[in-house]
C-alpha cells in the first residue's frame, strides 16, 4: 500500500500582544491603513477568471456582553452581543440598550463594558512570490497562519515591530 508522502509545510506562528487593543476602532484603523498601504509588499492575483486585491478581509467578527443589574446592584441578566461588521456592533449595543422591554424584562438597567469586547479580523493575502496565507488581528494577539515561506514571516515581523500597538 503507498504511503502519503508530504507536499508541502504550513506554518503558523503567533504573536501575544503587551497590551490588548484599547478598542475595535483602534483595530480597525490598523486594518484599514494594511488595506490601503499594503505594508507587506503584496500583488494582486487572478483566481477563477477574477482578479482579486493583494488583501483583503476574508472574516470579521466583534463580540460582547450587555449586563443588566438590580438597583442592588446584583447582576439579574446578561445579553451576549455578536456581530459580523464593527458597525453593525455598534447598532446592535445601541438598539438593546435602548429597549425598556428588555430591562424591564430582566428586572434591571442594562450596562455595556467594552473592555471585555472581543474582536477577530482575518486578513487574505498574497505575496509576491504567490504564496496565499492570511493573517488574523484579535484583540490580544496577531497569527500568520497557512503560510511556507519564512520570508512572509520575517516581512510582517519586521512591520509589526514598527507598531506600537503590535509590542
Amino acid at each position: 500500500m503507498a504511503d502519503f508522502e508530504e507536499q508541502s509545510v504550513s506554518r503558523n506562528v503567533g504573536r501575544k500582544l503587551a497590551t490588548p487593543f484599547a478598542s475595535k476602532n483602534t483595530l480597525n484603523t490598523l486594518i484599514n491603513t494594511i488595506l490601503t498601504d499594503n505594508p507587506w509588499g503584496c500583488t494582486s492575483y487572478v483566481s477563477g477568471g477574477s482578479t482579486l486585491p493583494a488583501v483583503s478581509k476574508s472574516s470579521e467578527y466583534y463580540s460582547g456582553t450587555i449586563i443588566y443589574e438590580n438597583t442592588e446592584g446584583k447582576q439579574v441578566g446578561k445579553i451576549s452581543v455578536r456581530s459580523k461588521t464593527a458597525a453593525g456592533f455598534d447598532t446592535n449595543i445601541a438598539t438593546i440598550l435602548g429597549n425598556s422591554a428588555i430591562e424591564t424584562a430582566m428586572g434591571g438597567s442594562g450596562s455595556h463594558d467594552s473592555s471585555t469586547d472581543s474582536f477577530h479580523v482575518t486578513l487574505k493575502c498574497h505575496s509576491s512570490d504567490g504564496e496565499l496565507f492570511n493573517v488574523t488581528f484579535k484583540r490580544d494577539k496577531v497569527a500568520i497562519t497557512s503560510f511556507e515561506s519564512v520570508a512572509i514571516q520575517n516581512t510582517i515581523e519586521t512591520w509589526a515591530d514598527t507598531i506600537p500597538e503590535l509590542a
